[in-house]
């Protein structure tokens, strides 16, 4: 039986980028940057989804997927790609998404990726794998659990990617695979390792808490980017053309250009708000962001979420909640 315990989500650095994205003026000076390092983040989640269909080919084992699980190890947080974990072993897959031609140089422990002639150099994944493999020892022994083999791979995502290595750097072929070739290298460790570590009983608690003690990461996006909110686009913004606002009359929200009508266009709106500014909002903080003047609007919006508050009249704070 294969069992994802933790799904993979849209990674909350995607969806905050999106959101700044959204919420930016298209001459800020940020945006390049901002546009560029969304890019690379959606980059990175393409690679680790594209694994999903080669784990579907495994052989009915009693394997359980996490992904992106992000545990502590002290005072540090790691975070995992994709974790299999079963009563003989665990095994971390770290997902790269980099095409061209990729060198794992073994000298100077990084990874240079060569695409239209020019070269550009990567934190190694041999030695983040080698760190992830020790903090998962650590934390199963912190966590009272017998000792588990720990195994990684590092898988390129793109089937077109060259990988080379230098020719002393014999063992990378253990370490490194193609996408395609997971299922046959889950096999091959699964039959290489012939006793169990773990009882019926520990890998059950094992699993339990794992997912009790994973720990989302989160951050403001603007303090990343030197950003205040006096940099956002407010008001709620069309969904058909990208950039008008809508403004509100009786309690529907309408495009003076191309006649949507919509009567929640302000939630994709305080979605954005949920990400760039925080999960709690006031009346006057919706009515601000959202570019209307009316309390009792901005009341009766906030009513017909069925959010949860605390205080009272203007003193009131409502929780907001966006997941994917």
């Amino acid at each position: 039986m294969k069992l994802i315990v933790k799904k993979r989500k849209v990674p909350l650095a995607v969806r905050k980028l999106r959101a700044l994205a959204c919420r930016l003026p298209p001459n800020h000076p940020k945006v390049p940057i901002i546009m560029n390092d969304l890019k690379k983040r959606e980059a990175g989640y393409k690679g680790e989804c594209s694994i999903d269909f080669p784990l579907s080919f495994l052989e009915p084992k009693s394997y359980f997927i996490f992904h992106d699980l992000r545990l502590q190890d002290q005072s540090r947080f790691f975070q995992l790609d994709t974790l299999l974990i079963s009563k003989k072993y665990a095994l971390i897959i770290e997902v790269k998404n980099i095409a061209g031609s990729i060198y794992f140089d073994p000298h100077f422990n990084q990874l240079i990726r060569t695409i239209e002639g020019k070269e550009t150099a990567f934190p190694d994944p041999v030695t983040q794998v080698s760190r992830q493999e020790s903090q998962l020892t650590n934390w199963f022994l912190k966590n009272g659990f017998p000792s588990l083999p720990i195994l990684s791979l590092i898988v390129i995502s793109n089937p077109q990617t060259i990988i080379r290595t230098a020719l002393e750097n014999h063992e990378l072929h253990y370490k490194v695979i193609h996408r395609d070739a997971l299922p046959a290298k889950i096999n091959q460790m699964e039959h290489s390792i012939t006793e169990s570590s773990f009882s019926e009983k520990n890998l059950k608690k094992a699993i339990r808490v794992m997912n009790n003690h994973h720990i989302d990461a989160d951050f403001s996006i603007l303090e990343r980017y030197n950003l205040t909110e006096k940099d956002l686009i407010k008001g709620v913004i069309c969904e058909n053309c990208k950039g008008n606002k809508l403004f509100r009359r009786h309690g529907t929200w309408l495009c003076n250009q191309c006649q949507l009508s919509s009567k929640k266009a302000h939630i994709p709106a305080l979605r954005d708000y949920y990400y760039l500014l925080g999960s709690t909002i006031t009346n006057r903080q919706l009515r601000n962001f959202l570019n209307i003047s009316s309390s009792s609007s901005a009341t009766r919006i906030l009513q017909s979420l069925n959010l949860t508050s605390s205080g009272a009249n203007k003193g009131r704070v409502y929780s907001l909640y966006f997941d994917e």
